[in-house]
């Protein structure tokens, strides 16, 4: 999978690397002298320089941010707040809550997926959507049925194949008896607040049909499209969508701070790493995912905690302060 990152993705993470390649070297060439300046009964104070102190110290940061990154991130999640204005909405209307989660990438043992229902409930959605990625195993299939049957147990939920799901999890059966609705090139109307919704869905894998799914999306409706992938943004906002829900990117799972990002195996590299961006007309979410994978154990989350996306879609003069 190294090997189909975009070319800036790659430098970055043979960059990355190496700098801790380096610190970590350096640390153990200090950290081997000092043990034979002891040897050789040398002073305390002239075992080690102020650099190699440097050394020692970033090489201790890295370790305890690696640590971090395997037991403690992983474990935490973060809602988020984000406001959705359209002019099809009343301004006379309650906002409309939305959750919007993605990417819970299940494994044999339960990381998060006992709080997030609980967590969403907390929320009081309206509608929950999940972009796709569901279980990074057969053996964990059990423990993201039982969540996602929690989570479909609070609000109307709807629910798209990742990659994951239509390619190592095609022979699972990931929905049925959960209540959630997997949207299989379709679309559903749903009012909620006196408002008319549509909300439709494709599958990766599936995306000969997208066109036909797009072109007969109601333009009174609030329209609502669900793909795993944000790298079709451009194509997807010629049509009657105003907001385009995604994942698949996981805020980069590692982010280093004002660089953001290190990898996103996304075919837009940076350019849609999460959170709303505003396509033409239509509003793009990318959520950072909750669960984790890579081409190497232990995963990792850092700097990227997994996300609850409650987005509130409001009229354009709605008073959101809080």
């Amino acid at each position: 999978m190294i090997c189909n990152l975009l070319p800036t993705e790659l430098f970055a993470v043979v960059m990355f690397f190496a700098v801790i390649a380096i610190v970590q070297v350096s640390a153990l060439v200090v950290l081997l002298r000092a043990y034979c300046r002891i040897r050789a009964g040398e002073r305390i104070k002239s075992i080690v320089c102020p650099v190699g102190w440097l050394c020692l110290a970033m090489a201790a940061m890295g370790i305890l941010c690696f640590l971090y990154a395997v037991f403690i991130e992983p474990f935490e999640l973060e809602t988020t707040w984000t406001i959705v204005r359209s002019p099809k909405l009343n301004d006379a209307s309650a906002p409309i809550r939305l959750v919007h989660i993605s990417d819970i990438h299940s494994d044999p043992f339960v990381r998060v997926e006992e709080k997030l229902p609980l967590e969403i409930e907390k929320l009081k959605p309206d509608l929950i959507v999940f972009t796709g990625d569901a279980c990074n195993s057969a053996n964990s299939l059990p423990i993201f049925r039982r969540c996602i049957s929690r989570i479909a147990s609070i609000a109307p939920t709807f629910v798209v194949n990742g990659n994951h799901d239509s390619r190592r999890g095609r022979d699972l059966d990931l929905y049925g008896g959960t209540g959630a609705t997997i949207l299989a090139c379709q679309t559903k109307t749903q009012v909620v607040k006196n408002v008319q919704l549509s909300v439709s869905g494709v599958g990766v894998d599936s995306e000969t049909c997208m066109p036909e799914v797009l072109q007969v999306l109601p333009e009174s409706n609030f329209n609502i499209f669900l793909y795993h992938y944000p790298s079709v943004a451009e194509m997807v906002s010629k049509y009657n969508v105003d907001l385009f829900c995604a994942g698949h990117v996981h805020g980069g799972q590692v982010r280093m701070p004002w660089y953001g990002a290190i990898v996103t195996r996304s075919e837009t590299g940076k350019k849609y790493e999460f959170g709303l961006y505003s396509v033409e007309k239509m509003y793009l979410y990318v959520s950072r995912g909750i669960g984790m994978v890579g081409d190497f154990v232990p995963r990792v989350r850092f700097l990227c905690k997994p996300e609850i996306a409650l987005l509130e879609l409001v009229s354009e003069h709605a008073d959101t302060r809080r």
